[in-house]
């Protein structure tokens, strides 16, 4: 969620994938390391078959450059997810977040990723607590459900002639990746979608404009497709821009700023500026700078580009813990649920979701889709609940967030973490991390030794202010544990 829960690391990138081969064809993870894979690994995964191939005679896909892998010792047993689970065992891998380090409020639920019920559940005081960025879980489930994997969101330019001048207007489709210009962030993330971008948009309609005759224009933008407020109330004032900007359905870069220029007062506004000079550099004429404009129904298409699929938004947003992202999708949760696109509206689409598919709240209840409310409070069996469900034959449409989790040691928030913990443990587990001041947390999948697939969820916070590095490394001890352990 916040940028130190991200840890992409740098200078990794080969030996990341590599490895994170190894936890899908060995170690029984058996997602794909990027959309588009899952489902075919997961059907490998829980082949009767016998024990899946060695890694260093499997070929990687054909777009990955990677070094030849080798893994000492035999490959781990086909995965079992529905096999029984030895309660004492789990206790003892476990046995970390007995440390003080974590605090007086520590959570837990780890149970068969195919099953029910809990192998082990721990629980000091009251059953829910503080998810951080863990709530991105729900919300990627939430909206893979409702909107399904492929579905794309396009930004267009249309043109309404119902005046002296044509008007232009830039209208926004809600795509969270809308990128000022073609290229990749340098960020080290092992997988960035190819993006839209409004310069690619501005070549395009510029085009169309001539060909119809049109070269001046007055330019408006349109952002309503989103309401409510673009900040929660909830969320700390410093947060904005440092976590997150004010949440648009229009906006470049997220609505962060060039470097060396100040925050972005209006992200809809100054997309619709970065979008006019690269209008007016491709030859159209601009009577004045962007207005905001509703788009008359009567307005003809000129122009569009769109966004990545939703599968590869949630794979980027998290593996990266992207805040923006995240806030974005439970935008239009809420518009596919209520028709409204809001903070409320999403809130309201999550837990229908979650009722839909007979997942108890536990008293659980979520005002954002990121985690970066700290009013937010989570229950660990809700979020085993929501990895079962996307791991269920009955919804391989969510299978795409299993594939997203980061792997321990290898690659997004994960890159740098469980390195102090079992050996087994890198590798063999994928979570989502969850950091705030006070609160740390991690749910995933893992495979035991002896092929057990286990979700998982570990939550604690209560923890002092100078604990905090501490109290991650803990953390990931106990959930690296779950890789080690014959449970």
């Amino acid at each position: 969620m916040a940028k130190k829960d991200r840890d992409p690391g740098s200078g990794r990138a080969r030996r990341a994938l590599a490895g994170l081969l190894v936890v899908a064809l060995v170690a029984g993870a058996g997602l794909a390391w990027r959309t588009g894979w899952a489902e075919r690994w997961w059907d490998e995964l829980r082949a009767d078959s016998g024990a899946p191939a060695d890694p260093a005679a499997v070929a990687p896909p054909p777009e990955v450059d990677v070094p030849p892998v080798v893994v000492p010792g035999a490959v781990a047993p086909a995965a079992d997810g529905t096999a029984a689970l030895d309660g004492a065992a789990l206790k003892q891998a476990l046995a970390p977040l007995d440390s003080p380090d974590l605090g007086r409020h520590v959570i837990a639920a780890v149970g068969p990723l195919e099953g029910t019920g809990y192998a082990y559940e721990a629980a000091e005081g009251a059953g829910v607590a503080i998810p951080a960025s863990t709530t991105k879980l729900v919300t990627s489930a939430a909206a893979l459900f409702l909107l399904g994997p492929e579905h794309t969101f396009a930004t267009t330019t249309v043109l309404d002639t119902s005046g002296t001048t044509p008007r232009l207007v830039l209208v926004g489709g809600g795509d969270p990746l809308l990128a000022r210009a073609p290229g990749k962030p340098a960020d080290g993330s092992t997988y960035d979608p190819p993006r839209a971008d409004v310069r690619t948009l501005a070549q395009r309609t510029a085009r169309a404009l001539r060909k119809s005759g049109v070269t001046t224009v007055a330019l408006g933008v349109d952002d309503s497709l989103f309401t409510g407020p673009a900040v929660h109330p909830s969320w700390k004032p410093d947060y904005i821009p440092e976590e997150i900007n004010p949440v648009s359905a229009l906006w470049v870069d997220e609505g962060r700023p060039l470097p060396g220029n100040g925050p972005v007062a209006d992200p809809a506004l100054e997309a619709g500026a970065t979008f006019g000079q690269a209008l007016a550099r491709r030859g159209i004429t601009l009577t004045g700078g962007p207005v905001r404009a509703t788009a008359p129904a009567t307005a003809t298409e000129v122009g569009r580009v769109t966004s990545p699929t939703v599968a590869q938004i949630v794979q980027r947003l998290v593996e990266v813990s992207d805040n923006a992202a995240a806030e974005v999708l439970l935008r239009h949760a809420g518009l596919a649920d209520q028709g409204e696109g809001s903070f409320a509206s999403g809130r309201q689409a999550v837990e229908r979701v979650l009722a839909a598919n007979g997942i108890d709240l536990r008293g659980s209840v979520l005002y954002d889709g990121s985690g970066l409310s700290r009013d937010n409070r989570l229950a660990p069996g809700v979020l085993v609940d929501v990895l079962r469900l996307a791991a269920s034959a009955e919804h391989p449409e969510l299978r795409p967030l299993l594939a997203a989790l980061p792997v321990a040691g290898y690659t997004g928030s994960l890159t740098d973490r469980m390195d102090l913990g079992p050996a087994a443990g890198r590798g063999r587990v994928r979570a989502k991390t969850g950091t705030l001041t006070g609160v740390t947390s991690l749910a995933g999948i893992a495979v035991d030794a002896q092929g057990h697939l286990l979700a998982f969820a570990l939550m604690a916070d209560k923890v002092k202010k100078d604990k905090g590095l501490l109290a991650r490394t803990t953390m990931d001890t106990a959930a690296a544990g779950l890789g080690a352990c014959r449970c």
